[in-house]
């Protein structure tokens, strides 16, 4: 089993790698085109914005091979934004993998934008990314921005308004929440991908 971390820049790079070392697993990090398509599963990790996350890819020229993978693909945190067609923020034309476009959360009363800290997922579709996460399971954000929920939600969370916390596609999926510091669940999570696949 090949496991892939793209070399997106992301600050949780190492923690998603430790978190999948824990789990006896030893990804490349690798912004290779070449290595990414030859690999069993793709993680694309990501911390901070849009526009640089997206630019990153553009200067490694990953868009493409992205865009035409094959393999199951795991987006986390900014990751799993960039798998939509766009988002706010920036105003920057995303992936294209996923349809819609990711929007700033808005303030609510008591609520502060941007949305850290555990929160409670809701299952809402059949995938294997969520065998044995139960309902009510508690994971760890850090966003201002989120992606609506849709046919391709497989679980939301909620902080003033519903988002998509887990998304799934064929095998184009994503996780807002950070996994590498979600403790069990989050273990969990990445344990379902890189066993089970999409």
């Amino acid at each position: 089993m090949k496991v892939v971390l793209v070399d997106s820049g992301g600050a949780n790079l190492g923690s998603v790698r430790y978190a999948l070392e824990r789990l006896g697993v030893a990804p490349v990090v690798s912004g290779d085109p070449a290595v990414i398509t030859a690999a069993d599963r793709v993680i694309l990790p990501g911390v901070g914005a849009a526009a640089p996350g997206m630019a990153r890819l553009r200067e490694l020229d990953l868009v493409p091979t992205l865009r035409a993978l094959d393999k199951p693909l795991l987006g986390i945190c900014l990751g799993m934004q960039l798998l939509f067609e766009g988002s706010d923020e920036g105003e920057v034309d995303c992936l294209g993998l996923l349809p819609g476009r990711v929007r700033r959360m808005q303030p609510a009363a008591g609520l502060r934008v941007p949305h850290m800290g555990w929160n409670r997922l809701k299952p809402l579709g059949d995938s294997p990314l969520l065998e044995g996460i139960p309902d009510g399971a508690q994971v760890y954000f850090v966003h201002g921005y989120a992606a609506p929920v849709d046919a391709n939600t497989v679980a939301s969370s909620e902080h003033g308004a519903p988002f998509a916390a887990v998304v799934q596609r064929g095998k184009v999926a994503g996780a807002q929440f950070h996994p590498e510091r979600s403790a069990a669940f989050g273990a969990r999570l990445l344990a379902n991908f890189i066993q089970r696949g999409l």
